[in-house]
């Protein structure tokens, strides 16, 4: 029975006439390589410019009525380029024109943002010889901006049943009135998820720049320890503490269906990368953790109030306050009489002094203590759960390295422990966590 996989190509992959070839030689080296979703060409070397920062530029200068023609026109070069090395058929004046056009009509900065991967698949359809097909007709939002999955679903299923192969651009889609909305950044990650969703694909290959994921940060941890397989809810985990080479919505799609996500490398196609599943093959050995990722800018508001145990509600009045500011909390240790919440400081300074008056006025606190300045570090793994003296160990090294712990929080399924130390210890922190976790 023939096997079909749906392929991302990210913006490193599709950056220049020389990665579209590579991409283009990975999908012709198995044909069961059937959809292929696009990003926009992303950074050729480390000081270039992606195209979708380019467009959105190009937007900012039309929104201040600023001329804009330098901006484009650096856009025009960049696939006129593109096009000209692939030695392919191609009118980009076109589509420059086009846009040139719809932008009289003062369309949202989404519909600009979005051209990037509609003109990028449309040269690389053009130069696979495979059907082009745009997202805006296939990939639906509602009329409040959320993902429209069983309408998409089915639309897209339908138009490509009947097609061998096609191309997709990634990161767009339309609202009821026809108008393009655009994922959050990296969203052509989600697109792929939801085509392979829709064709029942048998795996989602996400192709990038990199040989899956590691298990820590390789700027903090020399040459960490690469992640062969992991499971969906490690991998939200993770990427949600920043340990990300795939956009975090672009699990959900394919978890409900079952369909792993292979991690692939566009410049390595013959690594292995990291296979993402519900769950791992039974032969499978592996540490009890599986990574560790942290964030830094976090603050910590501990609110102390006598016998809080016993009111009724007041976690929930407290955290209410948070969300009534627009400040979602990132984690919620308690004790008897105390309860911290901890958010994201830049948000939280914003409104610092309103959000510190309602809870005294509402919750009459007898204290509350701010701290500034930590960070936050996430020890992920399934295998923790079933291995005694994890905590143990993991405190230990941090006492080791001389990593004074400010906060601790435990998931209810036991998936991860989480650790706020001050952000003068982060990397120390991280080093620690590996050696004594990981590299054993």
């Amino acid at each position: 029975m023939s096997r079909t996989i749906t392929v991302k190509f990210g913006g490193t992959s599709l950056a220049d006439a020389s990665q579209i070839r590579k991409a283009a030689e990975i999908v012709k080296a198995n044909p069961e390589r059937k959809y292929l979703v696009a990003s926009a060409p992303g950074k050729r070397f480390s000081d270039d410019v992606k195209v979708t920062d380019l467009l959105y530029s190009c937007y900012s200068e039309f929104a201040r009525g600023n001329d804009y023609s330098e901006v484009l026109a650096k856009i025009k070069e960049r696939y006129a380029s593109i096009i000209t090395e692939l030695g392919i058929s191609f009118d980009i004046g076109a589509e420059i024109d086009a846009i040139e056009q719809e932008l009289r009509t003062y369309p949202p900065a989404d519909y600009l943002a979005s051209r990037g991967e509609y003109i990028n698949s449309k040269i690389i359809a053009e130069f696979l010889g495979w059907p082009f097909v745009d997202a805006a007709e296939v990939i639906f939002f509602n009329e409040n901006g959320f993902f429209d999955g069983e309408k998409t679903f089915m639309t897209v299923n339908a138009r490509l049943r009947d097609l061998p192969n096609a191309v997709i651009p990634g990161f767009y889609g339309s609202m009821p009135d026809g108008k393009i909305h655009t994922f959050s950044r990296g969203g052509s990650d989600v697109t792929g998820s939801i085509v392979a969703r829709s064709v029942n694909a048998d795996v989602y290959e996400n192709w990038t720049d990199v040989s899956g994921m590691l298990s820590a940060d390789p700027r903090i941890v020399d040459s960490p320890r690469p992640i062969e397989y992991i499971t969906y809810t490690e991998l939200r985990e993770l990427s949600y503490m920043g340990a990300s080479v795939l956009h975090e919505d672009a699990v959900f799609p394919v978890r409900k269906a079952g369909i792993p996500i292979n991690i692939r490398n566009t410049n390595r196609p013959d690594d292995n990368g990291t296979l993402i599943a519900a769950s791992l093959p039974s032969d499978v050995k592996r540490t009890p953790v599986t990574g560790i990722a942290g964030r830094k800018g976090f603050t910590s508001i501990r609110v102390e109030r006598s016998q809080m145990n016993g009111q009724t509600g007041f976690g929930a009045r407290l955290l209410y306050i948070f969300s009534r500011n627009g400040i979602p909390f990132e984690h919620c240790p308690t004790g008897i009489d105390t309860i911290s919440v901890v958010v994201n400081s830049s948000m939280f300074d914003a409104k610092r002094d309103e959000i510190l008056r309602e809870i005294k006025n509402e919750l009459a606190p007898d204290f509350i203590t701010i701290e500034k300045n930590l960070a936050v570090i996430a020890v992920v793994g399934e295998g923790m759960v079933r291995v005694k003296g994890v905590a143990a160990k993991i405190f230990g090294s941090l006492a080791d390295a001389g990593v004074n712990v400010r906060m601790i929080d435990q998931g209810s399924d036991e998936l991860n422990i989480i650790v706020g130390v001050d952000e003068s210890d982060y990397e120390s922190a991280v080093k620690a966590l590996y050696r004594a976790m990981i590299e054993q």
